[in-house]
């Protein structure tokens, strides 16, 4: 799974990286502790122009998906499993049409028996960005009149597979890392057989994590009041 990552870089540094049109004003500002419900940054292409547009958005995380009665159902939603994304009803809208990319500094992993739990910093080797696979989804708060800027909420996902390598030591699951090979079709809402994309993506995520590397973090970050840098210094 994946319930915490870091965004150490700014908006206008991830839109060089990730070839992004629009970089709207009120994007978060970097955390060393995201968690579930907080605001982050992801990339999307908007279907809503030809060809789409990519840009940069902030959005919550933890799906909340149109039909939704209220957003409290996105507590829940942080993580969708990539075996089931394409039939569970919370998810299989957004992965044909709305798919994101999530860029991250790195994340956080607990190890151990419960009680007992260390946290481990997992980050690229070299000072790169990592991408995790997203869906996105739009909510309509009916509550609130129509020029109201909050009435729609952006939400977002992270999907997760198992996990390989030495991560697997770690948890047995991860967030489904995207290399870049893949990110643009990935973001592409035009793209056919969305199934198949993500089994594509699923395939290709052992090559990213030898990417990777990790270690055993202070406990502070379990605290999600806490976020400074001294959160991802070895311990």
């Amino acid at each position: 799974m994946c319930g915490r990552f870091v965004v150490a870089r700014v908006g206008s540094e991830l839109a060089g990286v990730l070839r992004a049109e629009v970089v709207p004003d009120d994007l978060p500002a970097p955390s060393f502790n995201v968690a579930p419900t907080a605001r982050a940054t992801i990339v999307l292409d908007s279907a809503k122009t030809e060809p789409p547009t990519r840009r940069l958005a902030a959005a919550r995380w933890g799906l909340v998906p149109a039909w939704a009665k209220d957003p409290s159902v996105g507590s829940r939603a942080f993580n969708a499993r990539s075996e089931e994304a394409a039939e569970k009803p919370m998810f299989r809208k957004a992965l044909a049409a709305r798919r994101a990319v999530v860029p991250a500094s790195g994340y956080y992993e607990w190890q151990g028996p419960a009680g007992s739990k260390v946290p481990h910093y997992i980050r690229p080797a070299a000072d790169e960005p990592l991408f995790f696979a997203g869906l996105y989804e739009w909510w309509k708060d009916e509550s609130r009149p129509d020029d109201d800027a909050d009435r729609w909420l952006l939400s977002f996902t992270i999907l997760t597979r198992s996990a390989v390598g030495g991560l697997a030591d770690i948890h047995d699951r991860m967030p489904l890392v995207i290399d870049a090979d893949h990110a643009d079709v990935w973001l592409d809402p035009t793209t056919e057989y969305p199934a198949d994309l993500l089994d594509a993506v699923v395939d290709a995520a052992p090559g990213v994590v030898e990417s990777l590397t990790w270690f055993p973090v202070g406990a502070a970050v379990g605290n999600v009041r806490n976020d400074d840098p001294s959160l991802i210094e070895p311990v």
